[in-house]
C-alpha cells in the first residue's frame, strides 16, 4: 500500500492529522505585545477574493494562513469577540490599538 491511497484519521477537531503541527503555537501568556503583533497579522494578512477563491492578501495562499488563524487565536485568548477581531481587520490599520476588554 502506497501513501497515495492510506487513509488519514481525523483529529478530534475535524482537521486532518498532522494539521496542528503546522500551527503557530500560542504564547503561554498573551501580552500586550502579542495581542499587537496578532492585530498585525490578521489586517495584513486578510482574506482577498481572486478568482480562485478567497486567498491572504500578503502572500496569496488560501486564506485563512497560518498568520490570520494564530492572531485570531491570539486575540480570542485576550478577550476579543469575533465581530471586534473583523471590525479590525475592516479598519485596515496594523497600527491600530486594541479595543477594550469586554466585560461581560
Amino acid at each position: 500500500m502506497n501513501s497515495r491511497s492510506t487513509v488519514r484519521p481525523l483529529s478530534p477537531t475535524g482537521e486532518p492529522a498532522g494539521l496542528a503541527l503546522r500551527e503557530i503555537p500560542l504564547p503561554p501568556y498573551v501580552t500586550a505585545e502579542d495581542a499587537q503583533f496578532a492585530v498585525r497579522a490578521v489586517v495584513v494578512h486578510a482574506p482577498r477574493r481572486w478568482s480562485g477563491g478567497t486567498v491572504c492578501r500578503n502572500d496569496a495562499s488560501p486564506h485563512p494562513c497560518r498568520l490570520h488563524r494564530w492572531g485570531t487565536r491570539v486575540l480570542a485568548a485576550r478577550g476579543l469577540h469575533a465581530a471586534d477581531i473583523a471590525a479590525l481587520i475592516e479598519r485596515g490599520d496594523p497600527a491600530a490599538p486594541l479595543p477594550p476588554r469586554s466585560t461581560a
